[in-house]
């Protein structure tokens, strides 16, 4: 735990139970110890959580004090808990050195229990392998109870304990669990290069201040560390399609970068999707590198919670979203955003244009209400229409909701999708009102290039009374409508004078340059 103090401690004030070598308490007498320590901090902070963190043993003790005070409020992250130790491959060495003088012992030990009768003394070691025999014979009878949130970090490389298997276990018998799980680490996971529990914690909405998760006031933005490791992990798409961003100032010109976006929020970013969402990451992190500015998104519920979560389900793209401060779609945490002078990406046309149809790549569909405009102008928001071009050089949709669902297979799939999945826009009227949740059959082509362009920034400062009015309203709406159109139809016309704007003509010249330069574009 010794590597992760520094950045929980960021977050939290950090408490660590040390176990002296020489100490030789009971698993009852340990949690009795520390239960004793909680009381006195829930009783000193009764409105704050208190995390438990415990990894092997101290995971054990740390589902045994859930389970014995259901009226603390607990939150659990239990890293490969020692809750299956009579399936650890140190059982059988357990029984052999109740009865066998050491000697006899160590020279046909190996691996894990080799290790550890080689570094630790033999007492030390029967008293370490009795009390994870007591903490599994105590825990195991009363995980049905427990109905705190917890969080498994889960090695599949574990040389100690089943951890892969034990974690499944744990999940089918524990109310409210998720799950992290990191193939190709062993057991002192925490101790591992490029391990950091509290981005784990945060990529999973598992970090709170008070009884109740809040998206807006719990944010705690992401680190240099977790912004260098994202620049990484989105770096590739960045490479294969060599964005282009332009802005436009408050004069109305349009300059290469995004010096035209304004440096005080909050800030309303408006556009269209491209197919999938694929371009949420590379405008987030661009908006980060170039001017140090965190976008927050606006997603569909399901993309932030663990509908797609597998059964061992590793880090990805949804945990980095959470980890860069995007939140469920409603009313009111765009109040919140706004009320706090965020930068906000807000996309009117949702899933609908997201899981596009043929030849839709271009098209908004937008809800007839323009509420996002009456919000801006509470708070005096600056709103900027954006259009994004490309996706028509990446992929090409084949096949269609309509044409899918005549698949009987998929229409089966799709319907049982959306059974679970609650209806954002049952107000709505027209197609984006009716979007079901699905997956397109898409081909990809050997990729093109992006081109994005952020409209001249439109003020709403001081016209609350005057968006107040519904007709009013609208007509800003549609300006901001007929912006994001405006924008793709210039990046449309001047894409053709790109000469990178294909995926070979791009190779070629970072071949040549080093894959160091950046890559030139038409001048706006």
């Amino acid at each position: 735990m010794t590597l992760q103090h520094q950045s929980l401690g960021e977050l939290f004030e950090v408490r660590c139970l040390h176990i002296p070598s020489m100490n030789r308490t009971s698993f009852e007498g340990l949690l009795t110890f520390v239960e004793e320590t909680l009381k006195r901090e829930f009783s000193r902070a009764p409105s704050r959580p208190i995390y438990l963190v415990g990894e092997s043993l101290g995971g054990s003790l740390a589902l045994a004090l859930a389970a014995n005070n259901l009226d603390l409020d607990l939150v659990l992250v239990l890293v490969n808990p020692a809750t299956c130790f009579s399936k650890s491959p140190l059982r059988p060495w357990f029984s052999l050195m109740d009865i066998l003088p050491e000697e006899s012992i160590i020279p046909f030990t190996q691996g894990a229990f080799w290790t550890l009768a080689k570094t630790i003394p033999r007492e030390s070691l029967l008293w370490k392998l009795r009390i994870l025999q007591s903490a599994e014979l105590y825990t195991n009878p009363r995980l049905h109870v427990v109905k705190h949130s917890v969080l498994l970090i889960v090695s599949g490389k574990d040389e100690f304990l089943p951890s892969r298997e034990e974690a499944l276990r744990l999940k089918s018998v524990l109310k409210n669990c998720r799950i992290r799980y990191f193939k190709d680490s062993g057991h002192a996971i925490l101790l591992e290069e490029g391990i950091s529990l509290s981005t784990i914690m945060k990529g999973v909405f598992f970090y709170r201040r008070s009884r109740a998760h809040d998206h807006v006031s719990d944010f705690v933005p992401p680190t240099q560390e977790e912004r260098e490791r994202s620049y990484e992990e989105e770096g590739l798409i960045s490479k294969l399609t060599s964005p282009v961003m332009f802005s436009t100032n408050q004069h109305g010109k349009i300059v290469k970068g995004l010096s035209g976006i304004p440096h005080e929020g909050p800030v309303l970013f408006v556009g269209i999707h491209m197919l999938l969402g694929f371009e949420i990451g590379i405008i987030v992190l661009e908006l980060l590198k170039q001017r140090n500015i965190l976008l927050r998104g606006i997603a569909h519920p399901m993309m932030l919670g663990d509908f797609f979560d597998g059964e061992l389900q590793e880090p990805n793209r949804y945990d980095r979203a959470r980890l860069h401060g995007a939140v469920p779609v409603s009313g009111k945490n765009l109040l919140k955003l706004l009320s706090s002078k965020s930068f906000i990406l807000l996309y009117p046309g949702g899933a609908r244009e997201a899981l596009h149809r043929q030849g839709e790549q271009y098209k908004l569909f937008w809800p007839e209400k323009a509420e996002f405009v009456r919000m801006a102008a509470r708070f005096e928001a600056t709103i900027i229409p954006f259009g994004i071009v490309g996706e028509d050089d990446i992929a090409e949709v084949l096949l269609g909701y309509e044409d899918l669902i005549k698949i009987p297979i998929y229409n089966d799939w799709v319907e049982k999708l959306n059974s679970d999945i609650q209806n954002l826009r049952s107000g709505e009227s027209g197609e984006v009102a009716n979007q079901q949740m699905h997956l397109p059959f898409f081909v990809p082509k050997p990729p093109g290039r992006l081109y994005f362009l952020f409209g001249k920034p439109i003020s709403t400062a001081g016209r609350k009374d005057e968006l107040r009015d519904k007709a009013n309203a609208h007509r800003l709406y549609l300006q901001v409508k007929g912006e994001v159109e405006v924008a793709m139809a210039y990046l449309l016309k001047r894409r053709k004078e790109d000469p990178y704007r294909h995926f070979l003509p791009r190779f070629l010249y970072e071949a040549i340059s080093g894959f160091t330069h950046q890559m030139p574009t038409f001048d706006p």
